[in-house]
């Protein structure tokens, strides 16, 4: 999968097929749009490109939230579902006073040729939100372009959201989690160097680092260790350590 970093890395392209949005822990609801934007794109013979957004538009505003996945871990789960690109746009104080049209005609349709989107009946872009799916369909009939609406999956009667995860994480509700996601819900991270309190208390520690702002899950879990092969039985906290200085980690 080509990854391409900003609006100014972006080469003007001969067609495509497109789909817009967070995509935070790529769940169930995610997927279903993502295979649908890879056959159709390949049924009409043009690349699938996937956009999202860094910051998110929420943290931009200053609601900050934990975030189901980090940047590489979504990127990760993106190209095993086949997306031929990822656009990542800076969401920033310029892009957030573009208006809805002119995004349509600057980075749809000028830079990206698009042919076909799929997008949801709740999504919204453009300055103050004035982007829609009916805004989108309005103007496919001069533009050239088909939109294609694509529904939610439901959970035990729940729409499938990010949102709606975090609160069943908040709740240690993980057999929901692990439904609404489609897989286990993890974190990944590069073991760092601490303070090698593990010498002085007779057992081995592990630290690493989250890479988020908010950890959508926060408490102290039995573990099962696998190192090389060995498998170990051990506890893991995620948050910060009230007894090691009160510090986050």
């Amino acid at each position: 999968m080509q990854f391409i970093r900003g609006l100014h890395n972006l080469k003007n392209h001969a067609g495509s097929v497109v789909t817009i949005g967070n995509f935070d822990g790529v769940h169930v609801g995610h997927e279903k749009i993502i295979l649908r934007l890879v056959e159709s794109a390949k049924a009409l013979g043009l690349p699938s490109v996937l956009i999202s957004f860094s910051p998110t538009p929420q943290c931009f505003f200053g609601r900050e939230q934990a975030t189901l996945s980090n940047f590489k871990e979504k990127h990760q789960l993106l190209d095993r579902l086949g997306v031929d690109k990822h656009l990542l746009i800076y969401f920033n104080q310029t892009f957030s006073e573009l208006k809805a049209k002119d995004f349509i005609q600057q980075v749809l349709l000028d830079k990206l040729n698009m042919k076909h989107c799929l997008i949801g009946d709740d999504f919204r872009f453009g300055k103050k939100r004035q982007g829609d799916l009916g805004l989108l369909q309005s103007l496919s009939k001069t533009k050239g372009f088909s939109v294609e609406n694509t529904q939610s999956v439901l959970c035990n009667d729940c729409r499938a959201s990010s949102s709606e995860i975090r609160t069943l994480l908040a709740h240690g509700d993980l057999a929901a989690v692990t439904q609404m996601l489609g897989r286990e819900f993890s974190i990944s991270g590069k073991i760092i160097h601490g303070q090698q309190k593990g010498r002085t208390i007779g057992f081995p520690t592990i630290n690493i680092p989250i890479k988020r702002k908010i950890s959508p899950v926060l408490g102290v879990f039995a573990t099962t260790v696998e190192v090389q092969g060995s498998v170990f039985q051990g506890v893991c906290n995620i948050g910060n350590r009230p007894a090691i200085n009160g510090e986050e980690i």
